[in-house]
């Protein structure tokens, strides 16, 4: 394989294209719009309808498991009252998956690509003459 397992997870936390590695995933100065193939090796970046439901399941487990959770522990434990903790909480969850938006959608196209990277076009064989008579 031309890109690796490695290659990708590394292309994936830091926003990068998965198959090229160009910086491709956004168009400049679009904050929330992901490009709909990359431009120097037109990847597909959507596979298909609801592919970004996975980058939002991603982005509501960071939110919660590393941003909530702390701010109901210490509410349990006392540390914050009711109304600072509400408000923390609403800020936190209106804030941080705005924030997560780019990572997200990169780090779902990472773990679709490290279990499936024979999908990456920079991996797929070329099928010699005598296999494409087999087919």
């Amino acid at each position: 394989m031309k890109v690796t397992q490695s290659q990708i997870i590394t292309r994936g936390l830091t926003v990068h294209c998965p198959n090229c590695g160009g910086k491709t995933l956004f168009p400049p100065g679009a904050s929330l719009r992901l490009n709909k193939e990359c431009p120097q090796c037109h990847l597909r970046l959507e596979k298909d309808e609801g592919f970004f439901l996975g980058a939002m399941s991603l982005n509501y487990g960071v939110t919660l498991v590393v941003f909530l959770a702390p701010v109901a522990l210490l509410w349990y434990h006392g540390t914050l009252s009711d109304t600072a903790a509400t408000w923390l909480a609403i800020g936190i969850s209106v804030v941080v998956p705005v924030l997560l938006y780019r990572a997200s959608r990169s780090w779902q196209l990472m773990l679709y690509y490290t279990f499936f990277p024979q999908h990456l076009p920079a991996n797929r064989r070329v099928m010699s003459a005598v296999e494409d008579e087999n087919v």
